[in-house]
């Protein structure tokens, strides 16, 4: 490591522009995957095919994420970190070009498969890439500020694009985003640190990372606890619906946004000496939530008061889980968040698929009780890692 990134990293301050860029790089992967959701019909008319069909863009680009992410972070290990970081957001200014520009459905779901391959690749770096930029005892805020895009893009990035789209269309948001796209690029490049390639001798096969002591018990507690999340966050509108709130889903997801912005800054500024408390008491607060959800009276104070749990829990976690991975794997932090990326991806997957078994078999009701018994899988599995993985 050269004598200049060694004096970088050695400050006692953060390198706040450099990870706003990364979380600008989030916060553009979240809103290329997710802005299409809100945008079926238009999509789907556009391109001469079924609103089912068009959901497909959504389903190719976590296909894409899903099957790249440890593949392309394992075969790029001896590659420098800046020139791929710069190629991973490349991949969407090309994706969403084509996906503005194309008439073809075939041709728009290839480059939303690149999309999502782009962004197993990207959510593979972040975070290791924001731990090396700073102290030991600085790299929980570091990976905390890179992750703050996905909070903003949930809350504010994905309502507001759906919103413009039906000002200037849905081509000219994912041609906005390109823009963007090139913009960070030019960020990265002033900004961000280049580092060298992992030495060859610290290279661990993916087999040996996997039997890092702490590496499965913070790949098993975020697929259980993303797995919880996402069989809610899937299908609230049925459960408002249940409870009679059908008509205030805006307002519970936006209630849901600005909570987990307090959470990802309450994480924040505690997570370098309290990373195991954090873990633990956004599982309790999540259960909580439940708790309120399932036996509180369902009255509108009560759910928002739950909601406002929830999202206190969820903000942080990305940040948390991260942190804990990129410790606990040390040199080898960039293919351990491929597996968190993909572990990640596999709970998003498996929630929609529990959620709908859930919803069609016996109704919102148990989704509580069910996404109690997995907080309590998540508890223990973090109670259990206080040697390795979620030290005490």
């Amino acid at each position: 490591m050269s004598s200049e990134i060694t004096a970088y990293i050695e400050r006692d301050r953060l390198p706040v522009s450099a990870l706003l860029a990364l979380a600008l790089a989030g916060f553009i992967t979240i809103l290329t995957e997710a802005l299409p959701a809100g945008l079926l019909p238009e999509i789907g008319s556009s391109l001469s095919v079924s609103t089912a069909s068009a959901g497909q863009l959504v389903t190719l680009y976590a296909l894409g994420s899903l099957l790249a992410a440890i593949p392309l972070t394992v075969a790029t290990q001896s590659l420098r970190r800046r020139p791929l970081l710069l190629t991973a957001v490349s991949g969407f200014i090309v994706a969403n070009t084509v996906t503005a520009l194309s008439g073809d459905y075939l041709l728009t779901l290839a480059a939303r498969f690149l999309a999502g391959v782009s962004a197993g690749l990207l959510w593979a770096l972040i975070a290791g890439y924001a731990a090396r930029m700073v102290k030991p005892s600085l790299k929980g805020r570091a990976i905390s500020l890179a992750m703050v895009g996905t909070p903003l893009a949930l809350s504010i990035g994905i309502p507001l694009g759906t919103f413009i789209s039906g000002i200037i269309g849905w081509r000219s948001c994912f041609m906005a985003i390109s823009a963007l796209s090139v913009l960070l690029m030019l960020w990265i490049a002033v900004s961000v640190p280049d580092f060298a390639a992992q030495p060859a001798a610290k290279r661990l096969p993916l087999s040996g990372v996997l039997r890092l002591p702490g590496v499965r018990s913070v790949l098993a507690a975020t697929l259980i606890f993303v797995l919880a999340h996402n069989i809610l966050y899937t299908y609230i509108a049925p459960f408002l619906q249940a409870v009679r709130m059908a008509d205030r889903i805006s307002t519970v997801l936006l209630v849901f946004g600005v909570a987990s912005l307090l959470g990802i800054w309450l994480v924040g500024i505690t997570i370098d000496r309290w990373l195991r408390a954090g873990a633990l008491l956004s599982t309790l607060l999540f259960a909580l939530a439940m708790v309120l959800l399932q036996w509180g009276g369902g009255s509108p104070a009560v759910i928002y008061s739950a909601v406002v749990l929830w999202g206190l829990a969820f903000g942080g976690a990305p940040s948390l889980f991260q942190t804990a991975l990129a410790k606990t794997a040390d040199d080898s932090a960039d293919v351990a968040q491929s597996m968190l990326v993909t572990a990640w991806n596999i709970a998003i997957a498996g929630g929609g698929a529990a959620g709908a078994a859930i919803l069609t078999g016996f109704g919102p009701g148990l989704f509580a009780p069910t996404l109690l018994a997995l907080l309590a899988l998540t508890w223990g599995t973090i109670w259990r890692a206080k040697r390795h993985g979620f030290r005490a």
